[in-house]
């Protein structure tokens, strides 16, 4: 998923740190890990459960030329599963398009994904073969809507690194299987994991056709109520040196702990709309 909250919570920092895993460099305590245990101490972040978002999302073609969407978000954990719904409310041919997702832990079961369209009053379920597509027009596919299972995955730590001044993991990530590279839509990927909070700043995607790159950098992160929150992030499609497209998603008014009951996330709900 587009995770917008990054970990992990301030008590659990103050666990890691008792206990001496944080590995910083010039820390003789320090753990030595694995690019798993990475990948693994990354999904492990506390992102916040009963949460609400306004986004907007800007599409930019390789002209300059912008669309915004504005959308509302609604997010809520069910155990070690994640539902999400999103609710387009701007402009007027995107408006009440929903989307909802459930994204689910392990990897027994195939993530569930669902796309409302009023003007058809349908919907339609995102099959494993259309998750490599884009969603609605910008440059994550659908795929990036959910976590990717780590089990799915062989992960190599490349180097330690640095990132606008902050220390950083660079780990490449290879699918073990074709079907997980068909269904993502990437053949291979790389990713940039801060050193003192787990979150993913910076990636690189190779896509599987067309000789494409997919370079997602986040661009301000917050902390909100002990959440590490990514609210201004990046997707830029390129070929050679050539940008082709870009979006741009920035959040606003992120909330943690709402009423949020189970009932939202339904398919009901995503056809009766806000």
């Amino acid at each position: 998923m587009i995770h917008t909250c990054f970990r992990p919570r301030l008590a659990q920092l103050a666990r890691i740190l008792a206990l001496g895993f944080l590995v910083l460099p010039g820390n003789p305590w320090a753990e030595t890990l694995s690019a798993r245990e990475i990948m693994q101490r990354v999904e492990d972040r506390d992102d916040g459960d009963n949460g609400t978002q306004d986004m907007e999302m800007i599409l930019i073609d390789k002209n300059g030329n912008q669309r915004i969407r504005n959308i509302h978000v609604f997010s809520k954990d069910k155990g070690e599963d994640t539902l999400q719904l999103m609710f387009f409310i701007t402009p007027a041919d995107v408006k009440d398009t929903g989307f909802l997702t459930y994204d689910y832990d392990g990897v027994e079961k195939d993530d569930d994904q669902w796309l409302y369209l009023p003007a058809l009053k349908k919907t339609k379920r995102i099959a494993s073969s259309d998750k490599s597509g884009s969603f609605m027009g910008s440059d994550f596919n659908y795929s990036d809507m959910t976590d990717r299972e780590l089990d799915n995955y062989d992960y190599t730590l490349m180097k330690e690194t640095e990132v606008k001044g902050v220390k950083v993991w660079q780990i490449e990530g290879i699918p073990r299987t074709e079907e997980e590279s068909d269904e993502t839509g990437y053949k291979k990927s790389i990713v940039f994991v801060r050193q003192d909070n787990y979150v993913v700043i910076r990636g690189v995607n190779w896509v599987n056709k067309g000789g494409k790159l997919k370079y997602f950098e986040v661009k301000k992160l917050e902390l909100i109520d002990g959440i590490w929150v990514a609210t201004e992030m990046t997707m830029t499609t390129k070929k050679s040196k050539k940008t082709l497209h870009k979006t741009v998603l920035r959040s606003h008014n992120v909330k943690f702990n709402q009423d949020l009951v189970e009932d939202l996330f339904t398919i009901r709900r995503l056809e009766k709309g806000l």
